[in-house]
C-alpha cells in the first residue's frame, strides 16, 4: 500500500520505519527543509521507560495557585480566550485523581516497556545509527521529605508493573552521581532506575532518514500538508498547493499541528502544545557534570548527557501554539542550572531552545485508526514522544498491516 505520513519528527520516522519493512510503500512530507524540524530537535534526551507517570495527577489542584501567579513555576498555565486551550485544562483536571493517574500509568508502562524491546531491536538491526545512545540510568532527586515518601510509595507501584527502581538516601546519590555533592544537604533522597537510557533525538531521527532514504522511503522536505478533505468516494486526501498526492492510506504525526490539521474533518483530538525550553552546554574534558541522567523532580528539570554535551530541559507553558521564547523562562533554567552545577553555568555558553509538546489531558497518546478507512492517528506524547516513539509506530503499522499487530493490540488494550 502506498502511505503518506505527514510530519517527519521522531513519531513519524519511527511510523515510517515500521511501515517501510513491512513492505509498503512509504511518503513522508514536512514543511520544514530538515527532519525533526520542531520538538523532536531539542528534547530532554531521556529515554524514560519506567519513569512515564502523567502530568495530571492527584497533587496538582493544590498546585493550581502557585501556576497562575508565578513565573518560575515549573508548569505554567498562561489563560487565553481559547475554548480549545480550556476545554483541554477541564479534561486535564478531571483526569486528576488517583484512579485515573493509576490508569495513566499502567497504560504508559506498557507502551515504553515494548519501545524499550524495540529500540533496542532497532539498534541491533541499525548498526549505522549512532545518536549518543547510553544506558546510563536514571536518578530522581527530591528535595522535600513528602515528595520522597510519595515517590516510594509509587516505586512499590510500579515494581508490580515491572519496573527496577530502589529508593536512594541523599548520601547514596551522591556517591552516584558526585555531580550533585552541591546540593547534598538540600536532598531528602532520590529514587534510581539502572535501565533508563539516555540519547540524541535530533541525531536518532537524522539516522533514521538516511537509513529511511536508503530503503526508497520518500522524504518530501518544505512540502507543508494544506488539509485533508473528502474525496468523491469518502475517503480522506491531503492537499499540498491544492492538488492532492496520491496515496493510499494517511498517516496524521503532526505533533502539536494535529489538532488543526484533522478540524476539517470535524475529528477533534484533545491535544494541546505545552511549551517547553532547554539548553545544551558543550562540555570540556575537565568539566564536573553528571554521567547519569538526572531529574530534579521539585523543580521539574532533567539533566542528560549526551556524548561531550549536556541537555538541561524543563517547563511546561500552557498558552498557545506561539514559540515565541519568554527570556524570563530561559532564565529560569539557566538558574536552575547554575544552582545544580555552578561549576558549569559561569565558563560555558548554552544553546538556547524552545519548543512545543503535543499532550493530552490524560498523558496517554492517540495511536490507532479514525472513523475514516484510510486515515490514521500516531499523536499526543507529550513530553514522551522519544521514549515512545519505537512501540506506538509499531503498534500502528501492525494495527494497519499485519495479523501479528492483533496481540499488540490487546496488551495495549488491557493496559488502558
Amino acid at each position: 500500500m502506498r502511505i503518506l505520513i505527514v510530519g517527519a519528527g521522531v513519531i513519524g520516522l519511527s511510523s515510517a520505519y515500521y511501515l517501510s519493512r513491512a513492505g509498503h510503500d512509504v511518503t513522508v512530507a514536512d514543511r520544514h527543509g530538515d527532519v525533526a524540524g520542531e520538538t523532536s530537535s531539542g528534547n530532554g534526551g531521556q529515554l524514560s521507560y519506567s519513569y512515564v507517570a502523567p502530568l495530571a495527577g492527584p497533587g496538582v489542584v493544590s498546585k493550581l495557585p502557585r501556576w497562575l501567579t508565578r513565573r518560575d513555576s515549573p508548569v505554567r498555565l498562561r489563560p487565553k480566550l481559547s475554548l480549545e486551550q480550556w476545554r483541554w485544562c477541564f479534561e486535564f483536571l478531571s483526569a486528576c485523581t488517583r484512579e485515573r493517574s493509576e490508569l495513566t500509568t499502567r497504560s504508559l508502562l506498557s507502551l515504553s516497556f515494548l519501545s524499550r524491546t524495540l529500540m533496542h531491536e532497532l539498534i541491533d538491526t541499525e548498526p549505522t545509527l549512532d545518536f549518543d545512545f547510553v544506558r546510563s540510568g536514571k536518578l530522581v532527586v527530591h528535595r522535600d521529605a513528602n515528595a520522597m515518601q510519595n515517590a516510594v510509595s509509587l516505586l512499590e507501584f510500579q515494581r508490580a508493573l515491572g519496573c527496577e527502581q530502589q529508593a536512594l538516601s541523599a548520601d547514596a546519590c551522591v556517591e552516584l552521581e558526585p555531580a550533585l555533592s552541591h546540593i547534598k544537604p538540600l536532598l531528602a533522597g532520590g529514587i534510581h532506575t539502572p535501565s533508563e537510557e539516555t540519547a540524541d533525538c535530533l541525531r536518532f531521527c537524522e539516522g533514521l532518514a538516511a537509513v529511511l532514504r536508503e530503503r526508497g522511503v520518500r522524504l518530501l522536505m518544505n512540502t507543508p500538508i494544506d488539509t485533508l478533505r473528502l474525496n468523491a468516494n469518502g475517503d480522506v486526501e491531503a492537499l499540498q498547493n491544492g492538488a492532492p498526492l496520491a496515496t493510499d492510506h494517511i498517516v496524521v504525526a503532526s505533533g502539536a499541528g494535529a489538532a488543526h490539521l484533522l478540524k476539517a474533518l470535524h475529528i477533534r483530538v484533545p491535544v494541546y502544545p505545552l511549551k517547553g525550553y532547554s539548553l545544551t552546554f558543550d562540555l570540556q574534558p575537565e568539566t564536573v557534570a553528571p554521567r547519569l541522567s538526572v531529574t530534579d523532580f521539585s523543580r521539574k528539570v532533567v539533566y542528560a548527557r549526551l556524548g561531550d554535551r549536556l541537555r538541561v530541559a524543563g517547563i511546561a507553558d500552557i498558552e498557545g501554539y506561539s514559540l515565541e521564547a519568554d527570556p524570563i523562562r530561559l532564565g529560569t533554567l539557566h538558574t536552575e542550572t547554575a544552582a545544580l552545577l555552578p561549576h558549569l553555568t559561569g565558563s560555558i555558553t548554552a544553546r538556547e531552545w524552545t519548543g512545543l509538546r503535543p499532550a493530552t489531558p490524560r498523558g496517554t497518546p492517540i495511536v490507532g485508526p479514525t472513523r475514516y478507512r484510510n486515515l490514521w492517528l500516531n499523536v499526543g506524547h507529550g513530553a514522551l514522544g522519544f521514549t515512545l516513539a519505537t512501540g506506538s509506530a509499531a503498534l500502528l503499522a501492525d494495527w494497519l498491516a499485519s495479523s501479528t499487530g492483533h496481540e499488540l493490540r490487546r496488551t495495549f488494550a488491557l493496559a488502558n
